[in-house]
């Protein structure tokens, strides 16, 4: 069926896709798209642009945290100067509301006596729920997305985008980080996060600041006791999970950096690692879905290989 103004692009491109068959060899795994990928097809983390969260918990591992000063520059910034100046260190894990999000910040926020001081973080920013599509360097999926007319991946984040209305933004997807707000649209800062640990609450996009996600450690906070109260919250203080300290990867010393890095994804290797989780080709699979979607269609992340 050809392109008209009637029938949308993006189900063209998908069903052209569909339609399509493999030329010369059979396409590659997942697997092994990512064994064959070149150094070049992978990044280091920014140590400016990276938080590590560690529970009080000693039994947890790390939680590496990516920013997103693309999309939420303001936040990015106050999130930085909280991590640096200790803010969120022995504060805690106040919600875990089962399958939606873990949340974490001051239990005390609400108290002019007892709310923990931002240092030199400022106490009000204005809401970034979006940014100017234009100029964005923006890997699309062809695939159709019931929230948006495009989606697709910058800087390894998952995102949505309207070229009618010029905006992209980032969406909820699995292992996002949000920054808590309350009625008013600009009453978020970072210092109150919370990351996506269910299925992926799209509804949200376009409500509240994302400032990241989760490269390494969603498990701790997915896993988290379930709080009994409204909304997750935990009914009892003691009930709470602790935060032993949140570091920047900037202030860290070389030696207690994750050694992890990141698959870029305006590469033809991530453009191939997308194919091959639209057609899957492992034995297990009976029937291949031809599709993904922006949020199961997860960046890779892996232990830094060494150079020598």
């Amino acid at each position: 069926m050809p392109p008209s103004r009637s029938f949308p692009r993006a189900l063209c491109a998908a069903l052209a896709f569909i339609a399509m068959p493999w030329a010369g060899a059979a396409p590659p795994t997942v697997a092994e798209v990512i064994e064959r990928s070149a150094a070049s097809d992978w990044r280091p983390l920014a140590p400016a642009d990276t938080v590590v969260m560690e529970l009080a918990d000693p039994r947890s591992g790390p939680i590496v945290i990516e920013l997103a000063p693309r999309f939420a520059p303001r936040h990015v910034e106050n999130i930085r100067t909280l991590a640096h100046e200790g803010f969120f260190d022995g504060l805690a894990v106040v919600r875990v509301q089962d399958n939606y999000v873990a949340q974490w910040g001051d239990p005390d926020a609400e108290s002019a006596d007892k709310a923990r001081p931002l240092g030199s973080a400022h106490r009000k920013l204005p809401a970034e729920f979006s940014v100017p599509l234009k100029g964005l360097p923006l890997t699309r999926l062809p695939d159709l997305d019931g929230w948006a007319p495009v989606t697709g991946f910058v800087d390894g984040m998952p995102v949505a985008a309207d070229p009618r209305s010029g905006r992209a933004w980032l969406t909820h997807c699995y292992g996002m980080v949000g920054a808590g707000r309350d009625m008013a649209v600009d009453s978020s800062n970072g210092s109150e996060l919370y990351a996506v640990i269910g299925q992926a609450p799209r509804g949200l996009d376009l409500n509240i600041t994302l400032v990241g996600r989760v490269l390494q450690g969603i498990q701790e906070l997915a896993s988290l006791r379930r709080g009994t109260a409204e909304m997750g919250f935990y009914a009892q203080p003691d009930q709470r999970g602790g935060i032993r300290r949140v570091r920047l990867l900037a202030d860290m010393p070389d030696a207690e950096r994750p050694a992890i890095e990141v698959m870029r994804t305006g590469t033809a290797t991530w453009r191939a690692l997308l194919d091959a989780r639209r057609v899957r080709r492992e034995a297990w699979f009976v029937h291949s879905p031809r599709h993904i979607n922006v949020c199961n269609a997860t960046v890779p992340v892996r232990v830094k290989k060494s150079s020598g």
